[in-house]
Order: C-alpha cells, then sequence, then structure tokens
C-alpha cells in the first residue's frame, strides 16, 4: 500500500497531478482543497495517499492532510459513494465543514455539490454519523484554538452541539443562559447538559 509520496511536482492538470519520487512518474486524483495548496511545478510536494485497486487499473488519490484522506476513507464506505464522488465532497467542502453538516444534519449544504442529490446525501448524512458526526468537538476546539474572538466561538459551537443532539433552539439557548463567559466548548456542553436534564 502507498501511503505517502515525496517527490517533484511535474504537471498540475485538475483534478489530476504528475509526482516524480525516484524517477518514477505517479499520476494521483486530488480534491479542490488539496490542488489549490500545491506549491509550483518543480517544487518538492509531500502528500498521504489512498491507492484503490479496481479491474479497470490501480488509482492512486492524494490529500494535503491525515484528516482530508480519512474522510475521503470514510465516504468511500457509504454505500453508493464512488471515489469520484468522495472526492468531490471534499472539493466542495472542507473536512471540518463536513464534520459539522454531517453533526447538524445539514443536507442543504451537501446537496449544493455537484453529483450529490437529495437520495444521496441524506444516505450519507446517516451513514457518517457515528463516524464523522465524533469529530465536531475536536473540529469545533481546533477551531476555537485557532480563533482569537474565542468565547463567541466556543458559545457558537455549544449551541450546535445542542442543536446536533437534538433539543431546539429556545431549549438550547435557556441552557446556555448561566455558561461564563470564557466557558470551553467540552464543558459549556456539559454544563447545559445538566440544565436541560433537571428541565
Amino acid at each position: 500500500m502507498i501511503g505517502r509520496l515525496t517527490g517533484t511536482l511535474l504537471e498540475k492538470n485538475p483534478p489530476q497531478i504528475l509526482v516524480d519520487a525516484g524517477g518514477v512518474g505517479y499520476e494521483l486524483e486530488v480534491p479542490m482543497s488539496t490542488f489549490y495548496g500545491l506549491p509550483a511545478t518543480g517544487s518538492r510536494v509531500s502528500l498521504h495517499t489512498h491507492l484503490a485497486i479496481r479491474e479497470d487499473g490501480h488509482f492512486l488519490y492524494g490529500f494535503a492532510s491525515e484528516e482530508e484522506r480519512g474522510a475521503f476513507r470514510q465516504l468511500l464506505k457509504v454505500s453508493g459513494i464512488g471515489a469520484r464522488t468522495a472526492l468531490a465532497v471534499l472539493s466542495g467542502l472542507s473536512v471540518n465543514d463536513l464534520a459539522q453538516a454531517v453533526a447538524l444534519q445539514e443536507a442543504g449544504r451537501l446537496v449544493k455539490i455537484p453529483g450529490i442529490g437529495k437520495k444521496t446525501a441524506e444516505r450519507l448524512l446517516l451513514e457518517l454519523r457515528d463516524k464523522l458526526g465524533k469529530a465536531l468537538p475536536q473540529v469545533a476546539g481546533a477551531r476555537l484554538a485557532a480563533t482569537a474572538g474565542g468565547a463567541l466561538d466556543a458559545k457558537s459551537d455549544v449551541l450546535n452541539a445542542l442543536l446536533a443532539l437534538g433539543y431546539n433552539e429556545k431549549e438550547a439557548l435557556g441552557a446556555m443562559k448561566g455558561l461564563a463567559e470564557d466557558v470551553g466548548v467540552s464543558d459549556g456542553i456539559r454544563q447545559a447538559l445538566k440544565v436541560l436534564s433537571k428541565a
């Protein structure tokens, strides 16, 4: 299994790129999120890869991050989703956005992606819920750490998590009234759930 590829970027023809590694030219297909972050041709590049072996050939897919490759592999496990559709999803949504769409069960964000109809979007949300949905607290936490205006972000992440758990907006906002300004995401969720369990 080829898990990582480092070499010289020879060609960029979206969604395909050509990387020379040790004198061998590897053709890889990449999502647009990875493509936009590629250096100029002639530069060194290092990508996480996924090798798919099918009857009609061997196909190599490249990703800028481990998270992106992980999301791609989870998408492939969904019935009726092939590599091309999985790449389209990752080209249309970042891993964070996908995890959030899954956690909040937002089919509307998925149907905007070419090739994803309402039924496919609903199947994706259903089958990924237990796999990618769990990534939401980490995603929220990472986004929080990366943003300066932490408190506001934390509150919106707590609200999103409560909505994802099935509470309506009024209940969620009511439970959040007593939260401290500088509360962390996981603490905020825990405290809000305590309030909701007493209601």
